[in-house]
């Protein structure tokens, strides 16, 4: 059993492997632990820094690419996760797509990656996107969300009807 697979398995719901670390996919980092929101409907990674609400069957894993134990980003290959950051004195946080890295500036921020796009809608603060590819990334207010394909033009913020925000922050359970 892979421990893509067997993190699938210890959670039931999404996927979550804590990367660079020796041993299982249920080894701790730094003092993260995951578990059940209170609504026992999704799974919850609380990290010092973070917390991140995953979506049922989110493919999401941690990475430490300093290595000082503690997660710097997660990577997500598909559905979604709802970050919620508070260090701002510190240095960003990313959630790294197929499509798109988003950096965080000391926000709550939504992901979601759906076939050949990924979409980045912030609740509150800033975050900074960028194409995975490379590129000139665009600054994301509250209220604002951008769209991220394959494709190489430039991003652009736009203000997100409530309806699709809405949309988008039911799959957390917000």
């Amino acid at each position: 059993m892979t421990s893509s697979t067997a993190g699938r398995a210890a959670l039931g719901l999404a996927a979550c492997v804590l990367a660079a670390l020796p041993g299982s996919a249920s080894a701790q980092m730094a003092g993260c632990q995951l578990g059940p929101t209170p609504d026992g409907r999704r799974q919850a990674l609380r990290c010092g820094d973070f917390s991140a609400v995953l979506e049922p069957g989110a493919d999401v894993r941690a990475v430490d690419a300093d290595r000082d134990g503690a997660p710097d980003a997660l990577q997500l290959a598909s559905r979604g996760v709802l970050v919620d950051y508070e260090a701002p004195g510190r240095r960003g946080f990313q959630i790294l797509t197929p499509h798109a890295n988003a950096a965080v500036r000391g926000t709550t921020w939504a992901v979601s990656v759906e076939g050949e796009r990924t979409s980045v809608f912030v609740v509150g603060g800033r975050v900074t996107v960028a194409r995975a590819a490379a590129g000139r990334g665009v600054l994301l207010r509250a209220g604002q969300g951008v769209d991220v394909d394959g494709g190489s033009g430039p991003l652009r913020a736009a203000t997100w009807s409530r309806e699709r925000a809405a949309a988008l922050l039911a799959r957390f359970g917000r």
